[in-house]
């Protein structure tokens, strides 16, 4: 898993637990609804963290909580 998948895999990880569809998050973050599907879709391979920090506020969590999850532990550093 890289940290694209790693952050997809997060966002429908809380859509599921709260109940919410990515449309919803799209009202809900004011986070355009094609950017939420690129994420989920893996085209966006590096989401900013603008987005993702509007998506934690949908959430009503903090960055902090977002990226704090064995999935993202176990991420091995990206070198480009």
């Amino acid at each position: 898993m890289n940290t694209a998948e790693a952050i997809a895999y997060r966002i429908r990880q809380l859509c599921n637990k709260q109940g919410i569809t990515p449309n919803g998050l799209s009202n809900l973050s004011a986070v355009p609804q094609s950017t939420i599907k690129s994420i989920l879709n893996g085209e966006s391979q590096n989401p900013g963290s603008v987005t993702i920090k509007k998506l934690c506020d949908a959430f009503e969590i903090t960055l902090g909580e977002f990226f704090s999850t064995p999935e993202f532990d176990a991420l091995e550093q990206e070198i480009k």
